[in-house]
C-alpha cells in the first residue's frame, strides 16, 4: 500500500477489512487528500464558458445509421442499476417496479437489448445485485458472452469536524455510502469487466440510468460516435426551467468540455448556474464510451481517471438532521467529459431523457399516454395530439408505491387526451376512468373520496 498520511490509516484498515480492492482504496485516498487540503471541488463561473451550440442528433445524416448497424456487434449496453427507489418507499431495486403490462424496467431493458442483439451489463450496488440477477434469470440468453453485472464500490463517510471515519453505532451500515456513479470506471477495472469486454471484441459501450425509459439504442448516434472515433461522448438536452437545478455542460477557457453539478457550484454563482439561457444544455447521463481509449487512459494513470471531486455535505443518518455532519466524497460519471482530450457532446431530443423519479412519472408511464412497442420501447402514444402529460399527485397520499397502488387498484386512468392531471387530497379511482384536458381534483374533507367506475373527468 503506498504511503498515506497517518489520519488515512483507519480508513484504509476498515476498507481492507471489507474486502475492497486496492485500486478503489487508492482512488478514495486521492479524494480524501484533496478534502483534507481544503479543496472543495467547486467550479467557479469565472473559470468556465457557456457552450453555445452543439451537433444535433436529429440532423445527423441518415447514412450514419448504416455505420451504426455495422458496429452494433461491437457495442455493449451498460445500465446503472444501483438505486433502491427509497424515495418511493421501495426496499429493493427500483428497476424491479412493474411499468407496463406487468413488465418491470428490467424486463423492458432485457427485451430491448435482446431485440437489438447486444449484451446487457448492469452496474449494481450491494443492495440491488442479488435481486436483479435473480430477475434476469428469466433471460438466459443475456448471460452467455459476458458477466451480467458488476458491483459499485462503497466508501466510508468522513466526519466533517475532524476528517475521521464516521461512527454511528445505532446503525453501522450508515457509516458507508456509494461513491457516486463516477465509480463506474474503477468498478469496470476491479471487476475485470473492462478486460472481459475488450477480450470479447467489444469496442464501444452505451451507458445510461436504468430508470430512464428514453435511453434506448440509436444506431445513428452510435454511427456518429464510431465514425469520428471519439473517446467519450455525452448526450445533452435543452435545459428548461424544471432542469435549472441540475448539472449543466460548460467548457474551460481552453475549450475542453466539462460538467458542473449543483454541488460543485459556489453559492455566489447560483444565479448564473440556474440561468438556462446562458448554460443551455443538461447532461442526460446517456454516455458513449470508447472502451479502448478508456483502457489506455486508465493504464497510463494507475487505473485512476482523477475525475473532479464532489464534496457532498450530509448527516450520517440522512433521516436525522441532528446526527453527525459528514462529507460524502463523490464523482459523477459524466464528468469524464473533462478528462478525455477530444471528448464531445451531442444534443438529443427530450424524448431520450424520460426518467421515472416519482410516482407522478410512474402513473403517467403506466397510463395509455404511453405505449409499449413491439421492440420493447416505451413511447408517447401516437394517437396523442398533446405535449407530454403533466401529472402532479399530492405527496401526502401518493408519494409511495403502496399508496399509489391502493388508490389506483385497477391501474392508471386514461390520460391519452389529458394535458394535466392534478390531484390534491385523498381519492380512490375506479375502473375505466377517463381524463380529458386539464383535470384538477381537490378533496379537502379529510375523508377518502371514491371516483366511480367509468367516470369521465374533464
Amino acid at each position: 500500500m503506498p504511503h498515506h498520511p497517518p489520519q488515512f490509516t483507519p480508513f484504509a484498515q476498515r476498507m481492507q477489512a471489507e474486502g475492497l480492492p486496492a485500486v478503489f482504496i487508492e482512488t478514495f485516498a486521492y479524494y480524501y487528500e484533496q478534502l483534507t487540503q481544503g479543496q472543495t471541488g467547486l467550479i467557479r463561473e469565472a473559470d468556465i464558458l457557456p457552450v453555445k451550440s452543439l451537433p444535433n442528433a436529429e440532423n445527423l445524416p441518415g447514412e450514419l445509421t448504416v455505420i451504426g448497424e455495422m458496429v452494433k456487434g461491437e457495442t455493449a449496453v451498460i445500465k446503472l442499476n444501483g438505486g433502491l427507489g427509497t424515495s418511493m418507499g421501495l426496499q429493493k431495486a427500483k428497476s424491479l417496479l412493474p411499468i407496463k403490462k406487468g413488465l418491470t424496467f428490467l424486463d423492458i431493458i432485457a427485451r430491448q437489448t435482446i431485440e437489438a442483439g447486444m449484451p446487457l451489463l448492469l452496474m449494481n450496488s450491494f443492495a440491488t445485485a442479488a435481486d436483479s440477477r435473480e430477475a434476469l434469470a428469466d433471460y438466459p440468453v443475456l448471460g452467455q458472452k459476458l458477466p451480467l453485472s458488476f458491483v459499485q464500490h462503497k466508501e466510508l463517510k468522513v466526519t466533517q469536524s475532524d476528517f475521521t471515519p464516521a461512527h454511528w453505532p445505532a446503525d453501522s451500515d450508515l457509516e458507508w455510502c456509494p461513491p457516486g456513479h463516477g465509480d463506474i470506471y474503477t468498478a469496470l477495472v476491479t471487476s475485470g469487466t473492462l478486460t472481459a469486454l475488450l477480450n470479447a471484441g467489444y469496442q464501444y459501450a452505451f451507458v445510461s440510468n436504468a430508470d430512464n425509459l428514453g435511453a434506448v439504442m440509436d444506431t445513428r448516434i452510435l454511427g456518429y460516435f464510431a465514425q469520428n472515433n471519439f473517446p467519450f461522448m455525452m448526450e445533452v438536452a435543452d435545459r428548461t426551467e424544471m432542469d435549472k437545478k441540475g448539472g449543466h455542460l460548460a467548457q474551460r477557457q481552453d475549450g475542453q468540455l466539462v460538467l458542473r453539478e449543483s454541488a460543485q457550484c459556489p453559492l455566489e454563482d447560483r444565479a448564473a448556474f440556474q440561468n438556462i439561457s446562458v448554460h443551455k444544455y443538461f447532461n442526460t447521463n446517456n454516455l458513449w464510451l470508447n472502451l479502448g481509449a478508456l483502457a489506455k487512459m486508465l493504464a497510463a494513470q494507475n487505473n485512476m481517471l482523477r475525475l473532479p471531486m464532489i464534496r457532498n455535505a450530509k448527516t450520517v443518518d440522512p433521516r436525522d438532521p441532528d446526527s453527525t455532519p459528514v462529507y460524502q466524497l463523490e464523482t459523477a460519471m459524466g464528468s469524464a467529459i473533462g478528462v478525455f482530450a477530444g471528448a464531445t457532446a451531442v444534443r438529443v431530443p427530450r424524448s431520450r431523457f424520460a426518467p421515472v423519479k416519482k410516482t407522478d412519472d410512474l402513473l403517467a408511464v403506466r397510463s395509455d399516454a404511453y405505449i409499449l412497442t413491439a421492440d420493447s420501447h416505451i413511447i408517447p402514444n401516437p394517437g396523442r395530439r398533446l405535449p407530454p402529460v403533466t401529472v402532479a399527485l399530492d405527496p401526502v397520499y401518493y408519494k409511495f408505491i403502496t399508496d399509489l397502488d391502493e388508490r389506483f387498484p385497477y391501474g392508471a386512468p386514461s390520460l391519452v387526451d389529458c394535458s394535466r392531471f392534478y390531484v390534491q387530497g385523498d381519492f380512490r379511482f375506479g375502473r375505466d376512468v377517463i381524463c380529458q384536458g386539464n383535470v384538477q381534483l381537490i378533496n379537502q374533507t379529510g375523508e377518502q373520496v371514491d371516483v366511480p367506475d367509468g367516470s369521465l373527468l374533464n
